[in-house]
């Protein structure tokens, strides 16, 4: 009975530690840059069980990174920053060019093809707790385009 008792345990302690990192990152990649360029995109799929918010991004990299979005404006293609984006629950949603993204500003080195970048997400739950998921993300060649 007392085993019995310590499996169950140590079996709660795993399915809540495991439930914590809820938001899971698909395919991420950077664009490479050429050299003197001071902005670089990132780009992935993001999806969280729970209903949260993507609200923060850093890296080592860049001076600041931002969440922006793309948008037509009339016949325009307009990009803005914006303070988050909802992700509901288990639905993937896409941060891909000409739509939402994530922009590197005022890069510290040049990003070059098979690097490894790291970005620290940030995530905001409905019950306002916070969740950093850290990501090392492959620079791809400055041609690429993900595959849809």
């Amino acid at each position: 009975m007392y085993n019995k008792f310590l499996v169950l345990a140590a079996a709660s302690l795993f399915t809540s530690s495991a439930a914590f990192a809820q938001v899971t990152v698909g395919d991420p990649w950077i664009r490479a840059t050429v050299p003197a360029q001071k902005t670089g995109g990132a780009f992935m799929q993001l999806r969280s069980p729970k209903a949260t918010r993507l609200v923060d991004v850093q890296s080592p990299v860049a001076g600041r990174a931002e969440v922006h979005q793309m948008a037509m404006e009339g016949q325009t293609m307009r990009m803005q920053k914006v303070d988050g984006i909802d992700l509901p629950a288990g639905q993937s949603v896409n941060l891909s060019s000409g739509g939402y993204h994530v922009m590197l500003f005022d890069l510290k080195q040049q990003l070059k093809e098979g690097q490894q970048v790291p970005l620290t997400l940030t995530f905001v739950g409905a019950d306002k707790k916070r969740e950093n998921v850290t990501v090392q993300v492959p620079v791809k060649p400055l041609t690429y385009t993900a595959a849809h």
